[in-house]
């Protein structure tokens, strides 16, 4: 049954081509994001998700198509106008500096903000995370894993997002950091910040999710309600493709 798209689209992606040099990885997707609302992006390794990622934050060029966030054209936008409109990515694979302590990393996370600010907001994002709180004096490489993730995340959230995209933020972490870090997801869309979450973990990124898009060999195969029954199974179905793609309607 089709979806319809958010009534307040945060985040409109059209027929967006990208890929590295001649390789093309992604082939005309489009897809939908609303204000406050959380979207998983689910698919086989290699089905172009991070790519997705990077294409919509400016880490890789747009070679067709067209990014449009709250309005504004972001096509091929730098990465730092994309974080400054508010559409911030944190990377897979808990990308914090290890040498500097966990308050110097987000110090760096808002560079360019006036202190105070910087200052209020590097609390703000603090306080979804306890456990690095406590540390803040400590060195990012004494952090375990699961707190360098919550790091990573905290240092996306000094930028105070409309949009968090967030890529596999479980990897490799036990499964009690995995449902700490997605409860801070739920946290988020209740404070009003969409979030674009790539997952593998199926079941626990849809008791999160809003709605969910499919990803496989570049295309979106298809997209449903994160609660819809049997999805699971249909998300098989889709990656290995015999299930009909799902088209978004206004």
């Amino acid at each position: 049954m089709p979806i319809s798209a958010p009534e307040q689209s945060l985040l409109e992606v059209q027929g967006l081509e990208a890929g590295y040099g001649k390789i093309a990885v992604l082939h005309g997707v489009e897809l939908r994001i609303g204000k406050g609302e959380v979207v998983a992006l689910l698919g086989p390794n290699g089905a172009g998700k991070t790519t997705l990622l990077r294409a919509l934050s400016g880490l890789l060029p747009v070679t067709a198509g067209s990014v449009r966030f709250e309005g504004q054209d972001l096509t091929n936008a730098s990465p730092r106008d994309a974080a400054r409109a508010g559409m911030v990515h944190v990377i897979e694979g808990h990308r914090v500096f290890t040498q500097i302590s966990v308050a110097d990393n987000l110090e760096l996370a808002g560079y360019d903000l006036p202190r105070g600010e910087r200052a209020a907001r590097i609390e703000e994002a603090l306080a979804f995370f306890p456990e690095i709180a406590a540390k803040r004096r400590d060195r990012g490489g004494a952090l375990s894993g699961g707190q360098q993730q919550m790091l990573a995340v905290a240092q996306g959230l000094v930028r105070r997002p409309k949009l968090l995209m967030l890529d596999e933020p479980s990897a490799g972490l036990s499964p009690v950091l995995v449902d700490r870090v997605l409860s801070v997801v739920r946290e988020l869309c209740a404070k009003g910040t969409s979030v674009l979450l790539v997952e593998q973990l199926i079941e626990k990124t849809l008791a999160v999710s809003d709605r969910v898009h499919a990803l496989a060999q570049g295309r979106i195969v298809l997209s449903a309600g994160a609660k819809e029954a049997d999805l699971p199974h249909r998300l098989e179905r889709a990656y290995f493709g015999t299930e009909v793609p799902t088209a978004l309607h206004a």
